[in-house]
């Protein structure tokens, strides 16, 4: 079995961060990464909220920290974690993790696996997942040059990614449940000046049009109470998340929603493993926040080996 100093699960900005500082600190390093680094991250359009590089892109941000990381000397391994064994079970100052590969072991892990986007709860739209319905704008998009379609959500990841759409779509209808968008102000003020955007409020989903593939939507007005169909071959899905902290034991606290409580230091309630990003219970998640807490997840795993030489 390998054995690691630290082990980082996830190479969005919290992992790839954390993996930067804990090799200046002298840890040796492996992340897991099921993808290419970046995360979630890779997949937004623009960044222009990064400080001090004014615009960028996902990809370009993505590829930036993951070439810093290697500089620094981390390793990175393409594998999926379905389980993790505290040391605490009995393998000594060792944690286990299982991958669909070997068995890796750690004295620290750093999860930092992020979040994924939520699809609606109905038999429909799971079949139709990936069959018109997406949640990536900047993946699918090309797919809908010239043709109308729809984004259901009403925060900044909804408004953002149906202002990207306006690139590729003749026409991008935003769909929301309530009568005033989640968004920063900043963001739903671009949206709204948009032309090639047409904003539904207070609208409830009542079915997704199409057997094999997406034919439209059906709404109803929550006010009126009136019955349309807004036929698009196209639906983008962004309302809300869930973290990937299902394969955690029960040890590991969650707040409500399955996201992990860590303390100040951003370790769990389990020693020797902590959790960073967007999986962690915080207030703001965002490319910035991440990062952040990769930093300081990378000094408490540093501050924990101490303890344990």
């Amino acid at each position: 079995m390998t054995e690691r100093e630290l082990i980082i699960i996830g190479a969005g900005p919290a992992g790839l961060t954390a993996a930067m500082y804990a090799r200046r600190a002298g840890i040796s390093v492996l992340v897991l990464e099921r993808t290419i680094a970046g995360g979630q991250m890779r997949l937004t359009g623009e960044i222009e909220n990064w400080p001090g590089l004014g615009v960028t892109t996902g990809e370009e941000l993505s590829e930036s920290m993951h070439n810093q990381a290697m500089g620094f000397g981390a390793e990175f391994m393409d594998t999926m974690v379905t389980g993790l064994i505290p040391a605490s079970k009995g393998s000594g100052p060792f944690h286990t993790l299982k991958t669909i590969g070997e068995d890796l072991s750690a004295k620290a892990v750093i999860v930092a696996t992020g979040a994924y986007h939520k699809n609606l709860d109905s038999r429909k739209a799971q079949k139709l997942a990936g069959r018109g319905i997406s949640f990536c704008a900047i993946c699918d998009g090309g797919f809908y040059r010239g043709k109308e379609v729809a984004v259901i959500g009403g925060g900044n990841a909804a408004l953002e990614q149906a202002m990207y759409l306006t690139n590729h779509a003749s026409r991008v209808h935003l769909i929301h449940r309530r009568d005033e968008f989640r968004a920063h102000k900043v963001v739903a003020e671009r949206l709204l000046r948009d032309p090639k955007i047409v904003t539904h409020l207070n609208k409830e989903i009542l079915d997704i049009l199409g057997e094999d593939d997406v034919e439209g939507i059906r709404l109803r007005d929550k006010k009126t109470g009136e019955v349309t169909d807004l036929m698009v071959p196209g639906i983008f899905m962004f309302i809300g998340s869930a973290p990937h902290s299902g394969f955690l034991p029960a040890e590991i606290e969650r707040a409500e929603g399955g996201w992990i409580v860590t303390d100040r230091t951003l370790q769990t309630t389990v020693p020797g493993i902590f959790a960073a990003g967007d999986v962690r219970d915080t207030e703001l998640r965002q490319i910035v926040t991440a990062a952040a807490d990769g930093a300081l997840a990378a000094m408490g795993a540093y501050a924990y080996l101490e303890g344990l030489r």
